[in-house]
């Protein structure tokens, strides 16, 4: 990994102009007539890239210079939209590598767009980070904590434009929520209830090696991950399954969904953290359902809380009904008992495949994935109350928000890693809680970073970094 050090020595690098020849070109001035255009890389090409690509391209005004994945395969299906979206992809310079883009092109970017895997998160964010270069990051911002407590200290060192993307933090549903219940209007919560239909987990060994797919940089690929050969059931989708590479279902998903709970009740450190039920999983993969547990003091005038969260199959469910798919059908959706009294005592109440119920005294609130559809339940009993006023700034656009930090050397972002690598912390240990097996009580020690009643599990707090990809 370059260190920072290098970085400003490479004197021939540090000559180069910004230039329009590594650019996009984009007629015109930025949105809303911004006349400064940023020079933007994209590291990672499937997923949740293209809508990032397409607000760069046909949203923000600014300009891709550089495009990043191990597959060339999806190298070419970013210059094939490129050109759809009358653009000149020959301007783009391709890397199937990011440490040789930033090698080779540091002085050039001005912000990077990060949607790979979960484990490259880290090494690539912070390698932007030394260069001085904004970053916005896909969710979960790392793969374990160690990483999110390193990025959360080099953000405040570099003093870049930092951002998660999850997006429900810069919407409205989550503000209201925050609004809510700052003003009491369900009383004191003391319990909080989350789902996801999500089952990115797995059953039964590692499948069987396989010839490498023409045009994969599968070292690239492995990245900072322990070296395996090539199999099925990893790219481009399935990696978020494994522990070498993803986080399950609640590092898919905990970010959006357990973000109001974690903004809302102004948490911080657990005292305990336990997989009450698990459903599948092996020693390599994560579970396709179950349910975790964390325990929270009280924070000033707020009481302690329990925080539930139930995803994938539910019990008794056949694993092999998932054997194409990426979710559990809602008929064997594991789901919060609260929930479903809910649904039969309200039918007509719709409650999302992934959401939040927050249990006050006074009343239930209920949120959808991102925060949307939030209300007291039922919304009969919404329409009578007097809603609190807004008290909070809105962010906007995610992306606007985070383009125009960077724009304007601010790092003022509204999910920046100040704040996202703490929610990050707060949803993996749930994972390292499944890690470690089910009906274990982990008693955490927050400032410390460790189990202390179990030592010999803090292994699921750090995951080992190849050489040349440490963090």
């Amino acid at each position: 990994m370059l260190t920072r050090r290098q970085f400003l020595g490479q004197s021939a690098l540090a000559a180069t102009a910004l230039t329009t020849g590594c650019a996009v070109p984009v007629a015109g001035s930025g949105k809303n007539g911004k006349t400064r255009r940023l020079n933007c890389a994209q590291i990672g090409c499937g997923g949740r890239a293209m809508p990032l690509l397409d607000w760069i391209v046909n949203q923000s005004g600014d300009r891709v210079v550089a495009i990043v994945d191990p597959d060339e395969s999806r190298l070419a299906h970013v210059l094939d939209w490129l050109k759809k979206q009358d653009r000149n992809p020959g301007s783009v310079r391709l890397f199937t590598d990011y440490r040789v883009m930033f090698d080779k092109m540091h002085r050039e970017i001005d912000a990077v767009l990060i949607a790979t895997p979960n484990h490259h998160h880290a090494p690539a964010s912070l390698l932007a980070m030394q260069a001085g270069i904004g970053v916005y990051c896909e969710k979960p911002l790392s793969h374990d904590i160690a990483e999110a407590r390193k990025l959360r200290q080099m953000a405040k060192h570099y003093k870049v434009a930092t951002q998660m993307g999850n997006q429900g933090h810069c919407q409205e549903g989550y503000h209201r929520l925050v609004e809510f219940i700052q003003a009491g209007v369900i009383g004191a919560v003391r319990e909080t209830y989350s789902w996801t239909n999500r089952a990115n987990g797995g059953i039964g060994p590692r499948p069987p090696t396989e010839a490498m797919p023409a045009g994969l940089n599968w070292d690239s690929w492995i990245g900072p991950a322990r070296y395996r050969d090539f199999h099925s059931d990893l790219h481009p989708h399935e990696w978020h399954g494994w522990h070498d590479f993803g986080n399950g279902s609640l590092g898919n998903m905990g970010t959006h969904v357990l973000d109001g709970v974690y903004w809302a009740l102004q948490l911080e450190h657990p005292v305990a953290v336990e997989a009450e039920e698990i459903y599948g999983g092996s020693d390599e993969r994560y579970p396709l359902g179950g349910r975790v547990r964390w325990d929270f003091p009280a924070r000033g005038n707020l009481p302690p809380v329990k925080v539930y969260w139930y995803e994938g199959l539910k019990r008794g469910a056949d694993p092999a009904l998932l054997s194409s798919l990426r979710a559990a059908p809602p008929e064997v959706q594991n789901l919060p008992p609260l929930l479903e009294e809910l649904k039969k005592e309200y039918p007509e109440e719709e409650f999302d495949r992934n959401g939040t119920l927050y249990v006050g005294d006074k009343g239930i609130i209920y949120t959808g994935t991102y925060g949307d559809r939030m209300h007291v339940v039922p919304w009969s009993k919404m329409r009578e109350i007097s809603p609190p006023p807004k008290t909070l700034r809105r962010p906007g656009n995610i992306m606007d928000n985070f383009l125009d930090a960077v724009r304007e050397g601010r790092t003022d972002t509204a999910t920046s890693f100040d704040y996202s690598a703490r929610l990050t912390e707060f949803t993996l240990l749930g994972t390292a809680a499944q890690c470690a097996g089910a009906g274990r009580r982990l008693e955490w020690d927050g400032p410390a970073m460790r189990f202390k009643n179990r030592p010999d599990l803090d292994r699921w707090l750090s995951f080992p970094h190849r050489p040349g990809w440490a963090v």
